[in-house]
């Protein structure tokens, strides 16, 4: 009987190509994390360090290093990095070649309440602890607690939008009757913000007596300025 070796070679062929595949797919499968990549989005790693997050991941038994990519939890190690104060959001993937990476959000904050035991309040509204790393350059919070952070936040958000609100506000005092006031850099009076409610108002109004004050250099002449009262701004003159 005549031996056909076309189909015997074209058999071993596709025997090798299948027997490559599952070599392959098994290596893969077994290859060993390498490293870890970590990306903080918009480059705002202020508040947290890759070391940081690498003893966050040890201390929970997680070594990446050391286990196959089959055995990784990625949605553990993404509650586990979301677990840290600093850390707003996290996203973990693996790479083809073995490598996890992470893109990390910090929170960010957006004023520093001066209680018994200093604390931010950050663009979610919530408590957010001093980092050891950096100190962030927002307005100072007297008068506040955490049971005000809800009554607050509105304002608080309004102004880290706000480029000019920003550049010149950089204390509010809450006072005993729930009323705000507010401290400017480089000015001397204080504006009476009231409760926190009309804000966008309130803050039109007071951009606009602030041009006209600065126009006709008057902005040394007042004492308090007061926008509690609907489309008019009251100033107290020293």
């Amino acid at each position: 009987m005549k031996i056909n070796w076309n189909y015997i070679k074209t058999g071993l062929v596709i025997g090798v190509v299948f027997f490559l595949f599952a070599f392959a797919k098994n290596r893969n499968n077994t290859r060993v994390l390498s490293e870890i990549n970590l990306e903080f989005t918009n480059s705002e790693n202020l508040y947290l360090t890759e070391e940081a997050v690498n003893k966050l991941l040890i201390q929970n038994e997680v070594r990446v290093k050391s286990i196959g990519k089959e055995t990784l939890d990625l949605n553990r190690v993404e509650t586990l990095l979301e677990s840290h104060p600093m850390v707003e959001n996290a996203e973990v993937f693996l790479s083809i070649d073995g490598k996890m990476g992470a893109a990390i959000t910090q929170r960010k904050p957006l004023g520093r309440v001066m209680a018994g035991a200093p604390f931010y309040i950050d663009r979610q509204g919530d408590k957010m602890p001093l980092s050891e790393f950096h100190s962030a350059r927002v307005p100072l919070l007297t008068g506040v607690g955490e049971a005000h952070l809800r009554e607050v936040y509105p304002l608080m958000d309004f102004i880290a939008k706000d480029d000019f609100l920003t550049r010149h506000i950089t204390q509010l005092r809450r006072r005993e009757d729930g009323k705000y006031e507010l401290y400017l850099r480089k000015l001397d009076f204080i504006v009476v913000f009231g409760e926190v409610k009309d804000i966008e108002l309130k803050f039109k109004n007071f951009k606009a007596f602030y041009q006209k004050a600065l126009k006709d250099k008057k902005l040394d002449a007042y004492e308090k300025v007061d926008l509690q009262f609907g489309d008019q701004v009251v100033c107290t003159k020293k």
